[in-house]
């Protein structure tokens, strides 16, 4: 198997790419720039990772919990962490107390057990809803018909924080859907008093942040394109 290789140098340049992508699409599309960038770090060793806080990223995204509970010791203390993945809950205890938010909440048996053990350990833990935009077999989240129940449901529990909304669309019509979630996003923040939609990543993030992206997940795109057997 190829063993895929990092530079510092070309995360740098990815990285400056993508603020000037970002930074073009505000001034052409929106009345502000409020667009946070994750460096998502799955396959990535932590070593590599740590180049990103001088490079004035501290933002990183979590997809395994094996995989960070492997790496986080190794993270610069600086770095603020998210979950992004399918998170099971009976893997909820092995993060509560690392993550500072948990992105990828689809259901309320998920979101009691987060609120039990942030309840366990004397915090409030943000958190987004996942939506399941496209509405695809193959991807988690919440049906967006079903998504202002779970989120009445969220809502009652003491110990989370609905921060906003979550998605990955179809890559097939990723504008169209993009255009979707922002829509029911836009119907739902002041409900909810929700301030984060998390949508966008390499191959989308410049439309995502047109359709008012408030943060986005970038992973090959900082760090290279994966390497798979």
């Amino acid at each position: 198997m190829q063993e895929r290789s990092f530079s510092r140098e070309a995360v740098q340049d990815r990285l400056r790419e993508i603020r000037e992508n970002i930074a073009e699409a505000c001034d052409k599309y929106r009345s502000d720039d409020n667009v946070g960038i994750m460096a998502v770090t799955k396959t990535v060793p932590p070593e590599v990772v740590n180049w990103v806080f001088d490079m004035g990223l501290d933002l990183l995204g979590e997809n395994r919990v094996q995989e960070f509970q492997s790496k986080k010791d190794i993270y610069l203390p600086q770095a603020r962490v998210h979950f992004i993945g399918h998170l099971q809950t009976n893997k909820v205890k092995y993060i509560i107390n690392d993550m500072d938010m948990i992105q990828s909440v689809d259901s309320i048996r998920l979101g009691q057990e987060i609120d039990r053990l942030a309840a366990a350990n004397n915090r409030i833990m943000d958190i987004l809803c996942e939506v399941n935009i496209g509405g695809e077999e193959s991807k988690d989240g919440v049906a967006p018909e079903e998504l202002k129940g779970l989120l009445d449901e969220l809502s009652a529990l003491e110990h989370i924080n609905i921060r906003g909304l979550m998605t990955i669309p179809p890559p097939s019509d990723s504008d169209i859907f993009l255009g979707r979630m922002a829509e029911l996003y836009g119907s739902l923040k002041d409900e909810y008093g929700m301030d984060t939609l998390s949508m966008g990543m390499t191959h989308d993030y410049v439309q995502a942040v047109r359709h008012g992206s408030t943060l986005v997940r970038i992973g090959s795109g900082l760090f290279g394109a994966r390497i798979y057997p």
